[in-house]
């Protein structure tokens, strides 16, 4: 019984642990199958190889939203820490259609950040998933860290 108990306990650390980690702030809507782009509730979250198309558009504005800084994925148009994106939003594209990329180290900042970007009008908001680390790990250097 008290084996049992203990599992479900720590099933439940584990989810809400992994939860609370995870980069999106709502469940995954149907994307399809091996398109590497997830609709998540406000934004698109893509993999890095989507994030480097987007990213390499010239109306895409890209910004880092990690805090405190850690290096830029080459091409980032902006930095602004994912807490203060109200507060600096005057450094936004006045047209809420245009497309903006974040990115932050691993993705909590970054879903935070496309939430209020979101709540700002912004409707073309893509998220890298995995941050910089995901960028990394592909091989692709990031720059002024």
């Amino acid at each position: 019984m008290f084996t049992r108990m203990r599992d479900a306990a720590l099933t439940a650390i584990v989810s809400t642990s992994l939860a609370s980690c995870a980069a999106s702030t709502g469940p995954p809507a149907a994307a399809p199958a091996g398109s590497g782009v997830v609709e998540v509730a406000d934004h698109r979250l893509v993999g890095v190889d989507e994030f480097a198309t987007t990213i390499g558009k010239s109306e895409t504005l890209t910004i880092n939203v990690h805090v405190p800084y850690q290096g830029d994925i080459p091409g980032t148009d902006l930095s602004i820490p994912f807490d203060r994106i109200v507060e600096q939003s005057d450094r936004l594209p006045t047209d809420r259609d245009a497309m903006i990329a974040i990115y932050c180290r691993t993705g909590p900042m970054s879903a935070t950040a496309a939430t209020t970007l979101k709540s700002l009008g912004y409707t073309d908001v893509v998220e890298l998933d995995g941050g910089m680390k995901a960028w990394q790990a592909s091989g692709r250097p990031l720059v002024g860290n």
